[in-house]
C-alpha cells in the first residue's frame, strides 16, 4: 500500500527533526553560506511565531517528516502583487525524484492564490536542482541577486 505525502504547516512538536534537516541542508552545498544553529532555531521560532511574512510546512508521509519549506512574502512592484520567495526546500535524499517537489510547489501556490510571483533561489551547479525546479515552472532570471548583510 502506497502511502501518501501530505504537507502541512509546521507545529512546534516539529522543531527538533526540521532542526535536523536545516542543519544537514546548511551544511550542504547547496547553500552559499553555512547558518549557526542559533540562527536555524530562530528561524523555526519565527515560523512558529507571530511574523506575518514567515511561513513553515512539512511534508510528511505517515508520521515521518521527510522534508521542510519556508516561504516569506514580499511585494514585486514589477508584477504589482505578492511575491513568494521560497527560502528553503529540503527533501530527505530518500525521498527525492518522486514528484514530492512537484506537490510542494502546487501547495504553496494554492495556500498564496494572490500571489502573482514566485521565487527561489539555488546554486548552479546544483544542476539536479535546477532541472527539477525548471520542470515546475521557474527558470533563471536575467537579474544578477545582490545582497547586503548587517
Amino acid at each position: 500500500m502506497k502511502c501518501e505525502t501530505t504537507i502541512r504547516k509546521m507545529k512546534p512538536s516539529d522543531k527538533p527533526e526540521v532542526f535536523r534537516m536545516m542543519r544537514v541542508f546548511y551544511d550542504s552545498p547547496a547553500v552559499e553560506h553555512t547558518a549557526s544553529d542559533a540562527i536555524l532555531e530562530k528561524d523555526i521560532d519565527d515560523c512558529l511565531g507571530p511574523l506575518p511574512f514567515l511561513e513553515g510546512f512539512v511534508m510528511e508521509r505517515g508520521e515521518e517528516i521527510i522534508g521542510y519549506a519556508m516561504t516569506a512574502v514580499s511585494y514585486t512592484t514589477e508584477y504589482g502583487g505578492i511575491c513568494i520567495w521560497l527560502e528553503d526546500l529540503y527533501l530527505k535524499p530518500e525521498y527525492r525524484h518522486s514528484g514530492i517537489a512537484g506537490g510542494l510547489f502546487a501547495f504553496i501556490e494554492q495556500y498564496y492564490p494572490d500571489a502573482v510571483r514566485f521565487k527561489l533561489e539555488v546554486e548552479p551547479e546544483n544542476e539536479t536542482a535546477v532541472r527539477c525546479y525548471e520542470k515546475y515552472g521557474y527558470h533563471t532570471s536575467p537579474y544578477n541577486l545582490m545582497t547586503k548583510e548587517r
